[in-house]
C-alpha cells in the first residue's frame, strides 16, 4: 500500500518522464496536448465524417502505440534503454520534438475552423493548398509522426521505440483513410490534381 507522498509521486510519475533530460520531452508534450484540446473548440460544423467503428484500422494502432510508449510500461517491465544518447543527444531530440509540434499548429491554425480531430467533412469545405498544406497533403500528422519518432529515439526503449512506430503508422492510416474520405466527399475533379501536386506525409516524395 502506498502511505508516503513520495511513494504515491513515483508510482504516478515514473520511468522516463522523471529522468532529465527525458522529463524535457514529457514536458513539451503536456504542453502540447493542453493546448491542442482546449483548440478542440476552435472548430467548425461538422457535415459528414467516418463512423468511429470503421476507424478501428487507425485508432488501434495508435492506442497499442500509446501503451508501448508509456513509461509505466517500461517501469512494469523493468526496461534499460538500448543505448544512451547523452544529455546533448537528447536536448537535440527536444529540438527535433519542438519542431515538429511546431509543424502541426502550423497546420492547425493553417486550416483553421475546417480542422477536427476525427475525419470529417466540415460545412463549405474547401482545398486548403496553401502554406504548410502546400509542402505536404496532412502537415498535422507529418508533424506528430516526426515527433513522435524523435521521443522514441531519445527514450530510447525497446518499447518506446516500437510505440513511437505503432503511433505513426496509425498517423499514416487515418491519412490514407483521409485520402479516401475527402475525394469521395469533395470529387476527384477537385482532390485529385492536388494529390498528385503536394506529397501525402514527406516533403518531395510522393508516395
Amino acid at each position: 500500500m502506498l502511505s508516503q507522498p513520495g511513494e504515491i509521486y513515483n508510482a504516478i510519475l515514473s520511468g522516463w518522464i522523471v529522468t532529465w533530460p527525458t522529463k524535457l520531452l514529457a514536458l513539451i508534450w503536456l504542453a502540447w496536448v493542453i493546448s491542442w484540446v482546449v483548440a478542440a473548440f476552435w472548430s467548425g460544423r461538422t457535415k459528414n465524417y467516418v463512423p468511429t467503428l470503421d476507424s478501428w484500422v487507425y485508432r488501434l494502432p495508435i492506442l497499442v502505440g500509446a501503451i508501448l510508449l508509456s513509461p509505466w510500461l517500461a517501469q512494469a517491465l523493468e526496461e534499460k534503454p538500448l543505448y544512451d544518447l547523452g544529455n546533448i543527444g537528447t536536448y537535440v531530440a527536444a529540438v527535433v520534438v519542438v519542431i515538429g509540434i511546431s509543424f502541426t499548429w502550423w497546420g492547425r491554425i493553417h486550416l483553421g475552423r475546417y480542422w477536427s480531430n476525427a475525419i470529417t467533412h466540415k460545412e463549405d469545405h474547401r482545398i486548403v493548398d496553401t502554406g504548410p498544406y502546400g509542402l505536404v497533403r496532412h502537415p498535422i500528422y507529418t508533424g506528430l509522426i516526426l515527433a513522435l519518432l524523435a521521443t522514441g529515439v531519445a527514450v530510447g526503449t525497446w518499447t518506446a521505440l516500437l510505440g513511437a512506430i505503432f503511433i505513426s503508422f496509425g498517423e499514416w492510416q487515418k491519412a490514407r483513410m483521409e485520402e479516401v474520405f475527402l475525394t469521395a466527399e469533395l470529387g476527384p475533379e477537385n482532390y485529385g490534381p492536388y494529390c498528385r501536386r503536394v506529397p501525402m506525409i514527406v516533403p518531395f516524395l510522393h508516395f
